[in-house]
């Protein structure tokens, strides 16, 4: 009672009013403060909430302002886990191609990732996922203009970037597979800026790109054809298995066979793997890649259900297909083939890439299985051909990356839609034909293949024989026949094998499904076969 008659007395003070409005208004104004910074704060970090409890505050906040550490890091484990895979590329092509070539098998992979990286960032990926028309992005060069994150993804834009890098760098090494033991060491370098630069990323923005005409805003002819459904490739059966080996395929034919090689409808055959313990590795190690690669696409570590069916779907279609792939070499020579098994899981992988989301477990081991068969009967149809493709890059890559793509109009079960930075959307699924559904989904499958063959093939046809009239696609005859190590790089993988070069003979009829079954290794001077 005596401090309010205090209080009343002081108020009375002119002195006294003053400084107390001055204090009472500077604390109105600090709280004020304070809660305009709540608000700005619960604005900006307001994406940690569901989709259900959005506040109308944070659904006029930007999406792109929004990153979700969640799927950040997921996207940036599987983007480590996909570039790893360049680890299982070199141990793969090193040890199924000839000793003498080694070295230039592992820099073409070390030289051509980095310049990828770099003309990724420079501008392939803005040709491929910046804003543009139905053809080609034109935003997002060397990363200038850059959101927090891209799209309404919720994911970091640069490890949205990272990842996309480490599915461009796959294509550009899948290329080099049927390219290997002949190809100047120069021609490797204007290849790769082609794929990496321009192929690959034009392409992606037709099918993942905002607004490609594959996957995006489809034109009218095709949507009269498809009735309205767009391509569909989850992570990349067409975008990067068939691109890579259909530009294999146009390499290997202009570039013609290795010196030497004799095909089994000559009375030869393929050559063996100089080294099947390095090539075997390789090839797990890929398989463990693919963990990133096709899970990792989802975007989203909300999607737990979709995570775990996709992770499990690679994992049975690559199963089925290298056991499949050795129970159909078997008969041939009764002999059971390890090559032919890491060949065959890979085709597996390659096929489930596209459907891996949409289709069931049972679905995926029938998929797998069918990649075992396809993949063996493409190593035939190349030798038959006189295609020479030391490593089976357009076998494993291009054959069974169509018959994955395909594959969704058959086996895609109904029951899943698309993964989304909060959880799975299934307000609208995909149903194939073995499932009920019509065959619109298979049309618009058939038509974004016909458009990777196509088009990239026939670009990639009319580059590798521009690059080829320079000279510099093909190393000259001396430099094939003493070995591309030493010729081009001064060095061999083998010390022991300095001024001498590893021969194989070959069988009657060649070797079954490309291995060294009933070979028989000399030495001979440098220059033989």
């Amino acid at each position: 009672m005596d401090r309010l008659k205090l209080l009343t007395k002081r108020l009375r003070e002119q002195d006294f009013r003053k400084q107390f409005a001055i204090l009472f208004g500077g604390k109105m104004l600090g709280i004020a403060t304070l809660l305009g910074l709540v608000k700005v704060g619960s604005t900006l970090l307001g994406g940690a909430a569901s989709a259900a409890g959005l506040s109308s505050l944070q659904a006029a906040t930007k999406a792109a302002d929004i990153i979700n550490p969640i799927n950040t890091l997921w996207v940036l484990v599987t983007a480590f886990l996909v570039f790893f895979m360049q680890a299982g590329f070199m141990a793969l092509e090193a040890g199924f191609a000839r000793s003498r070539e080694t070295v230039n098998v592992l820099l073409e992979c070390v030289f051509d990732t980095c310049l990828c990286g770099l003309l990724y960032w420079a501008f392939g990926f803005a040709f491929q996922f910046g804003v543009g028309n139905w053809f080609i992005g034109h935003q997002y060069f060397f990363l200038q203009g850059a959101p927090l994150t891209y799209g309404s993804s919720g994911v970091a834009f640069l490890a949205f970037f990272l990842f996309q890098f480490a599915f461009a760098d796959t294509a550009s090494t899948v290329t080099s597979g049927a390219m290997v033991g002949r190809t100047g060491f120069k021609g490797d370098i204007m290849y790769s800026v082609m794929v990496s630069g321009f192929l690959y990323p034009i392409f992606g923005h037709w099918v993942w790109g905002p607004g490609g005409w594959l996957g995006g805003k489809i034109p009218h002819w095709m949507s009269n054809i498809t009735g309205g459904v767009a391509f569909h490739d989850f992570a990349g059966s067409t975008v990067v298995h068939t691109v890579g080996g259909v530009i294999a395929l146009m390499g290997a034919i202009v570039l013609g066979p290795r010196l030497g090689r004799k095909f089994k409808r000559d009375g030869g055959g393929p050559l063996p793997p100089h080294d099947l313990t390095i090539g075997a590795l390789g090839a797990v190690i890929l398989w463990f890649g693919w963990y990133g690669f096709n899970p990792g696409s989802t975007l989203s570590a909300m999607d737990f259900a979709g995570m775990g069916r996709v992770a499990a779907n690679t994992t049975l279609a690559a199963c089925a297909a290298g056991m499949v792939a050795v129970l159909v070499v078997y008969p041939r020579s009764k002999k059971w083939d390890l090559a032919m098994s890491c060949n065959g899981f890979l085709a597996g992988l390659v096929a489930i890439t596209c459907p891996c989301y949409w289709v069931s477990p049972t679905g995926s081991v029938v998929i797998g299985a069918v990649a075992g068969v396809i993949v063996v009967f493409g190593v035939d149809l190349l030798e038959h051909l006189r295609i020479d493709d030391p490593i089976g890059a357009v076998p494993v890559h291009m054959i069974c990356g169509i018959w994955g793509t395909l594959s969704l109009g058959l086996f895609a079960s109904g029951s899943y839609g698309l993964p989304t930075p909060t959880g799975a959307d299934t307000s609208a699924t995909l149903k194939g034909v073995l499932y009920g559904g019509n065959w619109d989904i298979m049309k618009a499958q058939v038509i974004g293949s016909l458009a990777c063959i196509i088009l990239v093939g026939g670009a990639a046809f009319v580059i590798f024989k521009l690059i080829d009239m320079t000279g510099q696609l093909r190393v000259e005859p001396d430099g094939e026949l003493q070995g591309l190590d030493l010729f081009e790089h001064g060095s061999a993988a083998y010390h022991m094998e300095f001024g001498q070069g590893m021969t194989y003979t070959t069988p009657a009829g060649g070797f079954p499904g490309g291995t060294l079954i009933g070979a028989v290794k000399k030495e001979e001077p440098v220059g033989g076969s």
